[in-house]
């Protein structure tokens, strides 16, 4: 007999995951650098994106609590429990995934970025390849004309997962850096140059940043 539904045991998980996530973000010691840019946008009223590669999501979604952020996730029970975890931080959700609902999901997060809303993605994601940009955050950016902020995040003390990605948990009370990049734009009034992919400029920034947080706390490299 099953003593919990799997609606139970998700709500329990996610509530697990979000009281973890929460302890380590109270107990690190963590140093933002340019977050004013984030403050800038949000003051305009435009809709943008942030953007950070899929391993080091952790410390973001702690930094950016309480913003009523929209976040894509699964229709899988992985996604359910991420929905669960990251709604108890503030955010707010679309449901879709690259093998189902993608189409719908990425129309609906344009619509709200067009609205003046903030759009978190994890351009490798969901399931990579690792630091590999995909096309869906491409015909997000280039659709509704929005900006993109890219994020770095990193440790100096941490546990990499065995995962593709090779998510990074930071340890309590390590320190840790969070580097947000200056906006750039992809859509209209593209500010990046026609001669290099979207893509791989992209890459490119989100690598830069990514390696300027761990040069910061003295990271060994990831890659």
């Amino acid at each position: 007999m099953r003593l919990l539904g799997e609606d139970t045991k998700c709500r329990l998980i996610s509530f697990l995951a979000w009281l973890f996530v929460s302890i380590i973000g109270l107990t690190t010691r963590k140093k933002v650098v340019g977050f004013e840019h984030v403050q800038k946008l949000i003051e305009s009223g435009q809709g943008f994106i942030m953007a950070v590669w899929h391993g080091r999501t952790l410390l973001p979604i702690y930094h950016c609590r309480g913003m009523g952020i929209w976040a894509i996730t699964s229709l899988s029970r992985d996604g359910e429990i991420q929905t669960g975890v990251v709604s108890r931080f503030g955010y707010k959700t679309i449901r879709g995934s690259s093998g189902r609902g993608a189409v719908k999901a990425a129309l609906a997060a344009c619509k709200k970025l067009e609205d003046g809303e903030i759009l978190a993605i994890t351009p490798d994601g969901p399931k990579g390849p690792r630091r590999q940009v995909q096309e869906g955050i491409i015909f997000m950016a280039q659709r509704s004309g929005c900006p993109i902020i890219p994020i770095g995040a990193a440790a100096r003390r941490q546990k990499l997962l065995p995962t593709w990605d090779k998510y990074a948990i930071p340890l309590p009370f390590s320190k840790c850096a969070i580097v947000y990049s200056e906006p750039i734009t992809l859509g209209k009034g593209a500010t990046l140059e026609a001669v290099e992919k979207p893509e791989l400029m992209l890459k490119r920034i989100l690598d830069d940043v990514q390696r300027q947080a761990e040069e910061m706390v003295g990271e060994e490299k990831s890659d």
